[in-house]
């Protein structure tokens, strides 16, 4: 006999703010920073018995030493979690925190569990570089055409993309500087404040005379937005990837520390823990585009989605599109002629940072803190590339 497929909610969503890499959480490991979001998530819900969740599914990009051995279940015992609760780490690399968050739901979906815990974290400050400790290729990706494209550099798929779709330098550094203007502006407004769990960080300083000082830090804003960028400044950086390219430093995502945890819950839950919803979990998909052209990804990811879900793309209130590069958001937004105004509204990762596998769990948080302070917003959407060719989408909508 067949299961009726039920409804997802989410019922709370936090994140801490995002450091720059070796900046304001270069000392905390990452299995710390996911215990303080999944501490922070369940305080969100006092009527929830902990000992109700089902799994708690994490996603990292690079799952290995500090954020190795199964990250999850490390996280979540350290977050004081009852011991009965199982935790899974997920990798789909910059996808893999809005994953966790699809995967959470469709176990409550299926009727597997009434409450399911979905977070992401990456420290990038712990990687010696973007692919881990150790890369190790197969060396028969460089004898197929069709897949050397695999052994690219993120930056590299990202003039590609350029090139392909025509994306100017300018065009690329005039989107970069409103990237930063947007974030800037909506720091001073105060609307990442219901979505961000601060955390106190300590550091050990040491001191002329041989004695050593404890010094505390309230990191309670995200470190990457730069209120001084400007065209000028932006047009004088050198391209990173390409002698004559047009992707820099300054128009592509920044290296990142961070964590985000989202709460999910069934119907009967929700009744039997008196939480209120913020939104429901309408669908997600994922698909794949040529590895040479990666950042192209959500082009097929998210009319998918919508067709999943029922909905047309006009009816798309707010998009966070992650910005890896200012070339890939332009072309995917040229492409499916998606609306400016509605993409990123608060900034992206160009300001805000791109900690990989933390990423769509903490844009995730974004978009239901914009529906909580927004009622007009009725459907939102996370979307991103992936490295090695995909795209992943990702919609909820308000209750």
């Amino acid at each position: 006999m067949s299961k009726q497929i039920q409804d997802a909610y989410i019922v709370a969503a936090t994140r801490t703010p995002v450091g720059k890499k070796g900046g304001m959480f270069a000392t905390e490991r990452p299995d710390d920073l996911l215990a303080h979001v999944l501490r922070a998530v369940l305080g969100k819900a006092p009527g929830l018995d902990p000992a109700e969740i089902g799994d708690v599914i994490v996603g990292c990009a690079m799952p290995e030493a500090e954020q190795g051995m199964n990250v999850a279940r490390i996280g979540l015992l350290l977050a004081g979690l009852p011991e009965r609760v199982p935790g899974i780490t997920i990798n789909r690399f910059c996808a893999s925190g809005v994953q966790a968050v699809a995967d959470a739901a469709n176990r409550i979906r299926l009727g597997e569990a009434d409450v399911m815990i979905a977070a992401g974290t990456e420290s990038m400050s712990v990687m010696p570089q973007m692919t881990g400790n150790k890369t190790s290729l197969n060396p028969a990706v460089f004898a197929q055409p069709e897949n050397i494209a695999i052994a690219y550099g993120m930056g590299l798929t990202a003039e590609k993309v350029a090139a392909q779709w025509q994306v100017s330098r300018e065009d690329q550094d005039a989107f970069a500087l409103q990237s930063n203007q947007r974030a800037v502006a909506a720091i001073a407004a105060g609307h990442f404040a219901g979505e961000i769990s601060p955390r106190t960080v300590r550091r050990h300083l040491p001191g002329a005379d041989g004695t050593v000082r404890i010094v505390e830090q309230v990191c309670d804003t995200d470190e990457g937005p730069r209120a001084d960028a400007a065209l000028d400044k932006l047009a004088k950086l050198r391209p990173v990837f390409a002698a004559r390219g047009s992707v820099t430093a300054g128009n592509s995502s920044q290296m990142s520390d961070g964590a985000g945890a989202v709460l999910l819950m069934s119907e009967a839950a929700l009744k039997r823990t008196g939480a209120t919803p913020i939104a429901r979990f309408v669908s997600f998909s994922v698909a794949g585009v040529a590895p040479q052209l990666m950042g192209i990804g959500p082009v097929e990811a998210i009319p998918r989605a919508l067709k999943a879900g029922g909905l047309q793309q006009s009816q798309l209130d707010w998009i966070e599109l992650n910005e890896a590069f200012a070339a890939q958001a332009l072309a995917v937004m040229r492409e499916l002629d998606l609306d400016p105004a509605r993409v990123n509204p608060l900034g992206g990762a160009i300001a805000l940072g791109h900690p990989l596998g933390a990423t769509g769990a903490i844009r995730t948080a974004t978009v239901m803190n914009a529906m909580q302070r927004d009622s007009s917003l009725k459907y939102g959407m996370v979307t991103m590339c992936i490295g090695t060719g995909m795209g992943a989408a990702g919609i909820f909508e308000r209750v």
